[in-house]
């Protein structure tokens, strides 16, 4: 894997790139209010809506089928992905997936087009997790959620045709957090064996005090005041800023985990942050191949329709996932 090494753009002089442009003018135009201002459950069905305006057509997928996992609080729904049958006697490499959406938004549906392109483009099954969400569920449930389902999926690889030692976990966002922690969390367990990380624009400071926070904090469609909203309903008071399992930047130590990918996005207020866990994560002697796509928006790789990086970012992804994987 190739080392840490990120541009150093002028961000108050960035050039948007034209078809995240498109993206927030069309937000502008919609007269879309910030969620903040409009509840959760309103939020929830803009952000799906948002996404079947602004994702391609999904494609073709040899398998689809949803399965239940026992959580600690009753049934977690998985959604299994796979481009091709196995072979008899095959187990696949597989990618345990964390959708985004602010811990608060954001569903299986939200990010089927993501999880059928790593699939196909990995050539690995792809089981996407369904965890618990604010404000019904605070902190730590997303992540309880996450560790258990992780664990269920590798407990049961034989039966899900997959190879429990070719696991890997990655998430956008909030869940690139929740996919960070449960890295965190298998290492200290020293169960299930990850293989590698797949970190997309992550969330990994909850005290929101990177530069770019402030320098973008009007940048949409994440802007500060938004971006606070999901940490107030998601963490149940200050106290869990600092819980590594929130904060995975936090953590004692983050030596001895998976190897990482990890993009982020030049015009995206979570940009610093995500750089820093992949500073971090290669100071302490985990390879790390971090990816900045500069005049990009904060949650463009599900607005594919507009933003031809979108497809760019999803080939070199899935190049990277297949070859970590074997």
């Amino acid at each position: 894997m190739d080392g840490v090494a990120v541009l150093k753009t002028n961000v108050t002089s960035m050039k948007i790139d034209p078809g995240a442009q498109q993206v927030i003018d069309l937000i502008k135009a919609a007269g879309r209010q910030p969620y903040e201002t409009i509840g959760h459950m309103e939020a929830r069905r803009l952000y799906l809506e948002a996404r079947r305006v602004l994702q391609p057509e999904p494609m073709p997928i040899a398998e689809m089928r949803d399965l239940d996992a026992p959580g600690p609080a009753g049934p977690i729904t998985i959604r299994l992905y796979r481009a091709r049958a196995p072979k008899e006697g095959e187990a696949q490499p597989a990618l345990i997936y964390f959708h985004g959406g602010g811990w608060v938004i954001g569903n299986l549906d939200s990010h089927d087009g993501v999880c059928r392109g790593l699939a196909n483009g990995a050539d690995c099954t792809v089981l996407s997790v369904d965890y618990r969400l604010a404000p019904e569920h605070k902190f730590p449930a997303a992540i309880d959620d996450a560790i258990a389902a992780t664990e269920w999926i590798a407990g049961n690889a034989r039966s899900l045709g997959i190879d429990a030692n070719r696991l890997a976990v990655g998430g956008d966002s909030a869940g690139g957090n929740l996919a960070a922690v449960v890295a965190l969390n298998a290492r200290d367990r020293s169960t299930p064996k990850l293989n590698f990380q797949l970190l997309i624009y992550p969330a990994c400071d909850m005290s929101m005090t990177s530069p770019s926070i402030s320098e973008l904090a009007e940048q949409l469609p994440l802007t500060r005041s938004t971006m606070k909203w999901f940490v107030d309903l998601y963490l149940r008071d200050g106290a869990d800023v600092a819980d590594w399992r929130a904060s995975p930047l936090k953590a004692k130590s983050l030596v001895n985990l998976p190897p990482a990918y990890v993009l982020t996005a030049g015009c995206d207020p979570l940009r610093d942050e995500g750089e820093a866990y992949a500073a971090a994560l290669k100071a302490a002697g985990v390879p790390v191949q971090a990816k900045r796509f500069d005049g990009q928006i904060h949650g463009f790789l599900t607005m594919g329709k507009f933003i031809p990086d979108a497809a760019k970012a999803m080939m070199e992804m899935s190049a990277v996932l297949k070859r970590a994987l074997g």
